[in-house]
């Protein structure tokens, strides 16, 4: 198993790897809608909060030299299910052609009071 850190995506908030890298898949943590730099929440909707997810997802497999297109589960956690519409939104826009499996679930509340929070599985190259 390997760790992955980069300052391309925020920080963990908590004791845990922002990525593990195991039997050629990359776990990524539950990912927040976070400012790479200063750690604040980015976007007072779900839809914003979902934009900068799905740009710090990529910047960390970017890191890994993986796109999107590599992802083969996400899990998205809503504060709200009422959300779920201009989330799917969001997120179809990246995922056009390529459609991983997906879950979506609302959580009674998610770390710093986002609104959304994504979690994905990667195939390493």
């Amino acid at each position: 198993m390997q760790q992955v850190q980069t300052n391309k995506a925020p920080a963990a908030v908590g004791p845990y790897s922002q990525a593990i890298i195991a039997n050629g898949f990359v776990f990524l943590s539950g990912m927040l809608p976070l400012d790479c730099e200063t750690g604040n929440i980015v976007g007072d909707s779900a839809a914003e909060q979902t934009e900068q997810i799905l740009k710090n997802i990529s910047g960390l497999l970017s890191e890994l030299n993986l796109g999107l297109e590599d992802i083969v589960k996400a899990t998205i956690f809503l504060d709200s299910i009422d959300s779920f519409q201009s989330v799917n939104e969001v997120y179809g826009s990246y995922f056009s052609e390529h459609k991983p499996a997906r879950s979506c679930f609302e959580v009674s509340a998610i770390p710093k009071g986002a609104k959304v929070e994504i979690e994905v599985i990667a195939v390493t190259k």
